[in-house]
């Protein structure tokens, strides 16, 4: 077991919603997340050598066979990429686990997912074919991203390694060498409960936080970039053909629910999600990858091959709630990825700095957010 690292809550600061007993995309039962998380070496980037500052993570909907379930996807500004959307946007289904990494490792992870789907006898009809969700953001300020580090025996420790308890948050995994609004960034979860008549659903949100110009960020109004814009940036010469100015990076978002939703009701959540990045001072910059994917674990005898099924939803008069559930636990995720992470040194003596709490929190009370 890993040492909780401390988050948003831990520091005081305040969100709406009630969550679920992790706060995390695995209140929804059944979803679990692993991760592989690789650091080797220090100094000068030696092509295909190092450092390495990487990752995988693993997200599965429903245990590790074969469980098709209802899903769409949305993308708020495409420099980004997420296999497998095409599918889901023609069958309504999620057929396969959801991979995360970073961007020139999407076809590498993309193998040895399907690989392993093979070699796990992930289905068991004689005859299928799958097409592996795997999504991405870059990591090339921190990471050898130009020597390809992520092997199948990464992928294959991010699979095995889940687990559908506590989420491991910050510089794990994929999120390993990410940066956010001018911060370390990362891996970062939250979830929440909504009560309906005679029941109780949860939506649970991870993200992979990679995005964002430190100018714009605030938390619940609190201008946080500009208080600090002089504050711990970070120290680095970018990479050849760095893209990354003024606020382009990327953001992978997955929405997991137990709500009945249909596939039309949960594109509706997923264009739900950059409201939340919104709140934070994201605003899809053109360089951006901004990709986003909700999912429902109901109705988990939906996928038939022949006749017909009978299904359940729930009425659009009740989807403000899920809406607005969405959004707090983007928000929320977003900051637990920030307040998780750490100090990180990479490549040539890149540097990125951790979200200072102690600054955070005395900005907090100064806008009277926290007492």
């Amino acid at each position: 077991m890993y040492a909780q690292k401390p988050r948003a809550r831990d520091l005081g600061i305040q969100f709406e919603g009630i969550t679920g007993k992790y706060n995390a995309i695995t209140d929804v039962k059944g979803v679990s997340v692993g991760h592989s998380t690789i650091i080797s070496g220090n100094g000068k980037n030696e092509l295909g050598k190092g450092p390495i500052r990487t990752g995988v993570t693993a997200i599965f909907p429903s245990g590790k066979k074969k469980k098709p379930l209802y899903a769409n996807w949305y993308s708020l500004n495409g420099n980004g990429e997420m296999t497998g959307t095409t599918w889901i946007t023609e069958s309504g289904f999620l057929e396969t686990p959801i991979m995360l990494t970073n961007t020139f490792s999407v076809g590498k992870v993309r193998q040895a997912t399907l690989k392993w789907m093979v070699d796990s006898s992930w289905s068991k009809e004689d005859w299928w074919w799958a097409f592996p969700v795997v999504a991405e953001t870059y990591d090339g300020f921190l990471n050898d991203i130009y020597g390809f580090q992520i092997q199948e025996k990464n992928v294959l420790e991010a699979i095995n390694n889940t687990t559908t308890n506590k989420v491991e948050e910050g510089n794990v995994g994929g999120g390993t060498g990410m940066m956010s609004f001018g911060f370390k960034g990362g891996i970062g979860t939250s979830s929440r409960v909504l009560k309906f008549p005679d029941t109780t659903y949860t939506v649970g949100v991870l993200v992979q936080s990679n995005f964002g110009d430190k100018r714009r960020f605030r938390i619940d109004g609190v201008p946080i970039g500009k208080e600090l814009k002089d504050t711990l940036n970070p120290k680095y010469k970018a990479p050849p053909k760095s893209r990354r100015k003024n606020g382009d990076g990327s953001i992978i978002v997955v929405v997991a629910t137990d709500v009945p939703l249909l596939p039309y009701q949960l594109k509706r959540i997923s264009k739900r999600v950059p409201i939340g990045i919104g709140k934070l001072g994201g605003i899809g910059a053109n360089g951006s990858g901004d990709i986003f994917i909700a999912f429902s674990t109901a109705n988990q005898e939906a996928y038939i091959r022949e006749g017909k099924t009978t299904v359940e939803t729930v009425s659009n008069d009740w989807m403000n709630d899920i809406f607005d559930a969405t959004i707090q636990a983007v928000e929320e995720a977003i900051i637990n990825a920030m307040v998780s992470a750490e100090t990180m040194e990479g490549i040539n003596g890149n540097k990125v700095y951790a979200l200072p709490h102690d600054k955070l929190i005395e900005l907090m009370k100064k806008y009277n957010r926290i007492k």
